[in-house]
């Protein structure tokens, strides 16, 4: 799906009139996609090492450990202790990302019938949640007793829902219509 120069004039033509642009560059693009899950204060190493290699998998990037900020003695959760991991994409392993996520992963998902608009912030960005990592074609059979969730948020330089909205239908996002 690279976005080619072609593509985003496309994407620009189509959106002109509405914003009122008058340059390619005004156009709202998309800058970032974080990839992160969560792993608790598990002591299962073994566990720990399957989300890492099953995230470096599906993203084709390592991830970066995140760390508590705070301890929590209700949780058990100790300060610096490793809670979970992110990866953050740009460039083109962004967009190969985004067409495995459209054209692949997310019709494998069960009743899938698209993403709702409001899952669009006012700033323009767009959050999913994944309840299971197994629609990635990445993940094997074998590593199906841990199957974990999945946070993407697609960043973009939209200034507002509508135009996010716009740019994500331009890259054959599946949003549903405003009447389901």
């Amino acid at each position: 799906m690279s976005l080619t120069k072609e593509k985003q004039n496309n994407i620009f033509s189509t959106i002109k009139e509405k914003f009122n642009y008058t340059n390619v560059s005004q156009s709202p693009k998309i800058e970032k996609v974080t990839v992160s899950t969560g792993v608790g204060s598990t002591k299962d190493k073994k566990k720990i090492e399957t989300v890492i290699n099953s995230l470096t998998k599906i993203t084709g990037q390592k991830p970066l450990a995140c760390s508590a900020k705070k301890s929590i003695a209700t949780f058990k959760l100790r300060e610096g202790e490793i809670v979970g991991y992110q990866v953050t994409l740009r460039g083109a392993r962004m967009y190969d990302f985004l067409d495995k996520l459209i054209h692949i992963a997310l019709p494998r998902t069960r009743d899938f019938r698209g993403i709702k608009v409001t899952s669009i912030d006012e700033m323009g960005n767009i959050s999913i949640g994944i309840k299971e990592n197994t629609i990635f074609p990445e993940t094997s059979d074998e590593e199906l007793r841990d199957v974990f969730g999945l946070t993407i948020t697609i960043t973009t330089s939209a200034q507002s829902r509508e135009e996010a909205e716009d740019l994500l239908r331009g890259v054959e996002f599946p949003l549903k219509k405003e009447e389901e």
